[in-house]
């Protein structure tokens, strides 16, 4: 049997090339061969940023031997158990040279492969010789083909035994570049531009996207490294990384958005939650797992912390102190699936592109002392570019910061100490293209993120721009991103009163429900969840309608997420007794239950407990009554009691005390004295 690999799941310059089993058969080995070859020298076509002459011999070689399997093949032969055994070789190299001509190929990879060149050169020799080698036992009198083939064959052979695998000055001088480069950024000075123009235009990087390109592919090194708790190139990939980003907006100030991939296409619309995610983080990164495995205590942690805590010398659980009776790792499938799913819902960067996701805590500090030069530089440009550039290159520098500020806190207060924050807003408050004011609102709402970002945006004057996007913005994506960004504002205390005592927020939030897409839905909630941790909110909510919006949403939506959202904000209008009415007046006792009974989300359960606690404390003995009589809810409490967090474990329990209290004084003719605060309602 061969095996095919998938390559989107194979590592950069590995080769996991597979030995033919001994039980093939010849016309199945001959045939994988010439396949191989033919894959081979298609790639004569494609373009070699580097490794130029290696990789075009490698081939050539290639293509005249294809010329003799392909007529071993049409003359039928019977192939000999040593002519096997040489083929069975030359296969194995075969794959490792497709594998490194891929390698050499692959995009975004061109910097990399550069850096690497000495390894990927070392390669191409080895098997070379191993082809050499192959060619140097196989019987070629055994196998009747033309003579001309034969010498074709025997010609190979010598070229490989003498070939010698050369190193190009162009490559060697291109290599010697980056390092002058990323030890000028390190000393804390900025290199001149032409010498980098210069490595680019060598490795064939010639516009904006492929520099992208580029600094997906590091992006995506560093994730795998840090996954693989082997990060000593990390630092390093880093420099690389801050190079490529500095490039992208210095160098190539010429793009066009409308090329750029899908994912990129909207500007990064993301939608908060209000749910508690901890399902889904590790107990020690406090992070979202992209490998959850469970140790024999029965925790689940992502693999590349518990795999640290233990390297550490660590033989007892962190969450609960227990003693590891095994170092074993469990892979956790199943929450695996419900976080990509969770990650895919949410439009988080998940697996299911093949990359893994960067714990962003890494990135409070900076990979590494060139890293850290060359994002300031970059910020500076970019502030500067915000102030004083064309409208054309204000938008690309705030597409910049976007991209920068996406999941990086140490480029976010790199660009908020540039001072980029007000050039932003004064982008944002004149933008009179959709686009322009799309690309303005998503970059402030990145920086939201920072605490020192919030600030700067309120002090600058930036709630009133913000608040004119989410009220009269160009495009219903601007409008999303302005209510995400009141999210994140909303998280300092000063600010929720500032922005819910500022007219027409609430209701035009509640729009945003209404009207909006399930991502503007989700945005709308949690923002008017922020809101609500002031309680002098809680009325202009209750008054601008919010309730019923989100019983419809419970009622029809299939989002889970936008599901324990709306729970959640319900939960927070129920603290107080007028929210408590104002809910009673909807279907919520029946609506709440099935809710609890059927959401895969433990947060948005324990938000539903929460709720249904508050309705019976402040709804009074009918509303106990009606929650009494659902026989199957208590099933639902009991399960929370064992698997849900300490806090929702709690609420349960009360919630259970007061049904069973219900239950034992109703026969007796005593209900009053179960609720504290009984209120006559009229309940829906």
């Amino acid at each position: 049997m061969i095996q095919n690999f998938d390559q989107t799941d194979r590592r950069i310059l590995t080769f996991p090339a597979v030995h033919p089993c001994e039980a093939i058969s010849p016309a199945t080995l001959l045939n994988s061969l010439i396949n191989l070859s033919q894959n081979i020298c298609n790639y004569q076509s494609k373009l070699f940023a580097t490794q130029r002459k290696n990789a075009r011999q490698t081939i050539r070689q290639i293509g005249l031997l294809l010329l003799f399997f392909e007529e071993t093949r049409d003359r039928r032969l019977a192939l000999s158990d040593s002519v096997v055994l040489c083929f069975s070789e030359l296969h194995l190299a075969f794959q490792k040279v497709q594998f490194l001509l891929e390698d050499c190929t692959r995009e975004g990879a061109k910097l990399w492969i550069l850096i690497k060149f000495q390894i990927v050169s070392t390669q191409f020799r080895a098997l070379i010789r191993a082809i050499a080698t192959a060619l140097d036992v196989l019987p070629l009198s055994l196998i009747d083909v033309g003579g001309e083939v034969k010498e074709l064959v025997e010609l190979v052979g010598k070229q490989a035994r003498n070939a010698k695998v050369e190193v190009d000055p162009e490559d060697e001088w291109a290599l010697k570049q980056v390092f002058s480069i990323l030890d000028h950024f390190e000393k804390g000075t900025e290199p001149d531009s032409s010498f980098m123009k210069r490595v680019l235009d060598h490795l064939e990087i010639r516009n904006w996207n492929d520099c992208n390109k580029e600094i997906k592919f590091l992006e995506e090194q560093i994730g795998f490294q840090c996954s693989d708790c082997k990060e000593r190139e990390v630092p390093f990939l880093s420099s690389l990384l801050g190079l490529m980003s500095y490039c992208r907006g210095v160098i190539f100030e010429t793009w066009n958005h409308r090329n750029n991939d899908k994912s990129d296409a909207r500007h990064g619309i993301e939608a908060p939650t209000c749910i508690n995610t901890e399902d889904f983080r590790c107990p020690i990164s406090l992070e979202l797992m992209t490998d959850p495995v469970t140790v024999s205590t029965g925790q689940t942690y992502d693999r590349s912390s518990i795999q640290r805590w233990l390297k550490a010398g660590n033989m007892t659980c962190p969450k609960t102190g227990e003693r590891l009776t095994s170092t074993e790792l469990v892979p956790n499938s199943t929450l695996r699936k419900l976080i990509q799913q969770f990650c895919t819902d949410v439009g988080i960067c998940a697996s299911n592109s093949g990359s893994q996701s960067r714990d962003i805590a890494r990135t409070i500090s900076p990979g590494s002392p060139a890293a850290a030069e060359e994002m300031k530089f970059l910020s500076r440009f970019l502030a500067r570019r915000l102030v004083f550039g064309s409208r054309e290159q204000k938008t690309k520098a705030a597409y910049e910061i976007r991209l920068l500020a996406k999941s990086n806190i140490f480029n976010r207060s790199c660009l908020i100490e540039a001072g980029t924050i007000l050039p932003l807003i004064n982008l944002l408050s004149s933008s009179c293209e959709h686009y322009a004011q799309e690309i303005a609102i998503s970059a402030l709402l990145k920086l939201s993120k920072h605490t020192c970002g919030k600030k700067e945006i309120i002090e600058s004057g930036g709630l009133q721009p913000i608040l004119a996007v989410l009220r009269r913005g160009l495009s219903l994506e601007a409008k999303q991103m302005a209510a995400a960004t009141i999210f994140y504002l909303a998280s300092v205390k000063a600010y929720r009163k500032l922005i819910g005592e500022t007219p027409e927020v609430v209701p035009t939030l509640v729009e945003l429900i209404k009207d909006g897409t399930t991502c503007g839905k989700k945005n709308g909630v949690v923002a008017i969840f922020g809101l609500l941790l002031h309680p002098g909110n809680h009325q202009r909510v209750l008054a601008s309608g919010t309730i019923p919006l989100l019983m419809d949403i419970l009622s029809s939506s299939d989002n889970d997420e936008l599901i324990a959202d709306s729970v959640a904000v319900l939960a927070a209008i129920a603290e107080s007794v007028d929210g408590t009415l104002a809910i009673l007046q909807t279907s919520a006792l029946s609506t709440i239950p099935r809710i609890l009974q059927s959401s895969p989300s433990r947060a948005a359960r324990e938000y539903c407990v929460t709720v249904l606690l508050s309705l019976c404390k402040n709804g009074g003995a009918e509303a106990i009554a009606i929650l009494a009589k659902d026989h199957s809810l208590m099933s639902s409490l009991y399960s929370l009691l064992t698997d849900g967090t300490p806090h929702g474990s709690s609420k349960a329990r009360a919630l259970i005390k007061t049904l069973h209290k219900f239950h034992e004084t109703s026969s007796s003719g005593r209900i009053a004295s179960v609720v504290p605060c009984e209120r006559p309602v009229h309940v829906w």
